[in-house]
């Protein structure tokens, strides 16, 4: 029997309907919400798969696949065919090695603003930058990177298993972005703790040149004694003063970066109450001004 008869006799059959499987998100349009998500199936569509890719779509959205699992370098699956047995997926992507990590690590840490969102736990929608400065990709450049196999007998690849399991892949990305990273060979907790300590190594620079401005600025000050009379009055520098707060880029950034406090009040953990405080604050500060929470 040829390939295009195989093709013919295993393509319009349908497949078992699964109780509780994994149903993607949208039931019509694209598949994935976020620029993340949306950038891996551009990716794969790069690839020149066409109907390979869609035909796996229908079986994403009537949910054939009972399970997916994200570990570093690899994705494993299980996804209902016409068989009785949910047939086994794995897709392998190479991890990046631990010098293209450093290279790519120490450009995340040199941008204030990437290293403040991964901080955070956020990813930053133009993260590829930080991957393109060092000339390391972050997602695969060709169909070659991706290491695909389906214990189902068809012979395309990918075949419609793969591909429904490519596509909730797109979906977890939106719930976590930083499973990129972790196919790539880091998890969001390995990235926070390296640039936690790359970012740490600049503060002596950083404190320095804040002490050495230092005396610059005191030498410009006014001695104590001779402004007694006038020390409570506000000067007319006053009327010129200006302030124009705004939501910030990274919401609770510092107590993000620091972590947990090392004890709590009650059940709650000091950064939580923190967390609290500084967001009824900024409110208020930002509803004074004008300027909408």
């Amino acid at each position: 029997m040829g390939r295009w008869s195989r093709w013919e006799y295993y393509g319009p059959a349908q497949p078992k309907p699964v109780k509780d499987g994994i149903k993607a998100k949208t039931q019509r349009g694209e598949i994935g919400e976020t620029w993340w998500s949306k950038r891996w199936i551009e990716v794969l569509k790069s690839f020149d798969m066409g109907a390979r890719l869609t035909r796996g779509r229908a079986y994403a959205r009537q949910g054939q696949v009972v399970s997916i699992d994200v570990k570093k370098g690899i994705v494993t699956a299980r996804v209902q065919g016409t068989r009785a047995k949910p047939y086994s997926v794995e897709i392998t992507l190479n991890p990046l090695s631990d010098e293209d990590w450093d290279k790519v690590t120490d450009a995340m840490a040199s941008q204030a603003v990437f290293a403040a969102k991964l901080l955070s736990g956020e990813m930053p929608r133009n993260i590829e930058e930080a991957f393109a400065e060092v000339e390391i990709p972050l997602f695969p450049v060709s169909e070659r990177e991706l290491d695909t196999d389906c214990s189902c007998p068809d012979w395309a690849n990918p075949c419609k298993h793969i591909a429904a399991v490519y596509y909730l892949l797109a979906e977890n990305f939106d719930d976590d972005p930083f499973l990129i990273f972790k196919l790539r060979g880091r998890t969001r907790e390995e990235i926070i703790e390296i640039l936690r300590e790359k970012r740490a190594q600049t503060l002596p620079e950083e404190a320095s040149t804040i002490i050495e401005a230092g005396p610059a600025q005191e030498s410009a000050a006014i001695p104590l004694e001779e402004c007694l009379d006038t020390f409570w009055q506000a000067g007319e520098a006053l009327d010129s003063f200006t302030v124009d707060p705004a939501p910030p880029d990274v919401e609770h950034a510092v107590l993000k970066r620091l972590g947990d406090a090392p004890f709590a009040i009650g059940k709650h953990n000091l950064a939580a109450l923190l967390a609290k405080a500084y967001t009824i604050a900024s409110d208020a500060a930002l509803e004074k001004s004008g300027v909408s929470p």
